[in-house]
C-alpha cells in the first residue's frame, strides 16, 4: 500500500510518501528541493551523481513519518552539507533548512 499526505512543520509545507512492502516498510519526506528517507537511501551513490545537486538525508532505524522526523540523520548528501544540514540532525530540521529560499 502507498500512502501520500501532507505534513507541516513550522507552516512549511511537505509531503510524506510510506510505502508498505513485505516485510519491509518504505517512507520519506519531501519538498521541491529535496528529501529525507529511511535507511534505504544510498547516500554514496547519491554523491557520485554531483551533476544532480541531490539534497537528501538518511535515518536508520525508522519505521515511521514521525519517527523519521524526530530521528537524527545518519548520513546526508555533499549538497545537503552546503545548506548547512549535518549528520546527527534531527529530520524536521533538516527539512526546514531545505524550505528556505
Amino acid at each position: 500500500m502507498i500512502n501520500m499526505y501532507p505534513v507541516v512543520i513550522e507552516g512549511k509545507q511537505f509531503t510524506a510518501v510510506t510505502i508498505n512492502f513485505p516485510k519491509t516498510y518504505f517512507s520519506a519526506v519531501t519538498n521541491e528541493k529535496g528529501y529525507i528517507m529511511c535507511g534505504a537511501l544510498d547516500v554514496e551513490i547519491l554523491n557520485k551523481k554531483k551533476e544532480r545537486g541531490i539534497i537528501a538525508g538518511r535515518a536508520l532505524g525508522v519505521t515511521t513519518i514521525e519517527q523519521l522526523l524526530e530521528a537524527p540523520l545518519e548520513s546526508v548528501t555533499d549538497e545537503a552539507k552546503k545548506l548547512g544540514i549535518a549528520a546527527g540532525m534531527r529530520g524536521k530540521d533538516a527539512l526546514l533548512l531545505m524550505a528556505e529560499d
